[in-house]
């Protein structure tokens, strides 16, 4: 972690959009406190820091505030459009500043989101070092750092099954996809555990209720969990109380060549 190098600097908040919760770092030895924030990102997506909260005196045009990524990050975009802030991304993707364009232009009244994106390969739960906030004047000196905490977190598990809207039994089957080897368990509109598997190699999970869900109308979610992170499905509207179609009993069907009879 970076802490600011003077008492009476300014103070730089990350703040995640995506997972949000401020943490405060522990006081340094001169009794200051830099306040961090968090942002989950899954795997092969994007996430929104933002930068807020400086105070301070105004250090006017010139002045910029630049992330730089964590390792495995690249920083893809700084959407800032508010006159007075100039924002630009570097080639490599490393980092990222907003400069003030004016001489009014004042760093604790606005927030200022950057972009990352977290590599397809990156290991879910997994925190990737190295995020950093430096706010610096117009010569280039160091005014207040901070950091952010950036998290690989999981992509949201699909429940396929059962379908909305059709009349099932006392114990529908579920089944969907998942983050390989994430545990899935799919919860009531209560929060009860109706069932739990886990993801194969594939993807692919399924499960049973052990006992009946009660009658009527009801709403199924699933939630996969892999090395302390997770994620959560769309809840599906469900109505128990009736067979499912794997489960009713087979209209018989007429031998070959009989049907009705037919008047001669």
């Amino acid at each position: 972690m970076n802490r600011s190098s003077k008492a009476a600097a300014a103070v730089v908040t990350a703040a995640g959009i995506l997972a949000g919760g401020l943490l405060a770092a522990p006081p340094t030895a001169a009794g200051e406190r830099v306040l961090w924030g968090s942002v989950t990102i899954p795997p092969g997506r994007d996430g929104i820091v933002e930068a807020s909260g400086l105070s301070g005196p105004a250090l006017g045009f010139g002045s910029s505030l630049t992330l730089t990524a964590p390792a495995g990050a690249r920083v893809m975009g700084v959407p800032l459009t508010a006159a007075g802030y100039r924002g630009e991304v570097a080639a490599d993707g490393r980092t990222a500043a907003y400069t003030a364009t004016s001489a009014e232009s004042l760093w604790e009244t606005r927030t200022f989101p950057f972009v990352l994106a977290v590599p397809a390969d990156a290991v879910p739960g997994t925190r990737l070092d190295g995020c950093v906030l430096r706010l610096a004047d117009a010569e280039g000196a160091e005014r207040a750092s901070g950091g952010c905490q950036v998290t690989v977190g999981l992509p949201s598990p699909v429940l396929s099954r059962p379908e909305s809207g059709v009349p099932l039994g006392y114990r529908p089957a579920a089944s969907g996809t998942a983050y390989p080897g994430a545990q899935v368990t799919v919860s009531d509109q209560d929060g009860d555990e109706v069932c739990v598997d886990t993801a194969g190699a594939d993807g692919h999970w399924n499960c049973a209720p052990g006992r009946d869900l009660p009658a009527g109308a009801n709403r199924l979610q699933a939630t996969a969990t892999l090395n302390g992170v997770s994620a959560s499905s769309e809840q599906i509207q469900i109505a128990v109380g009736s067979p499912t179609p794997e489960t009713a009993p087979a209209a018989p069907v007429p031998p070959k060549g009989r049907g009705e009879l037919r008047e001669r």
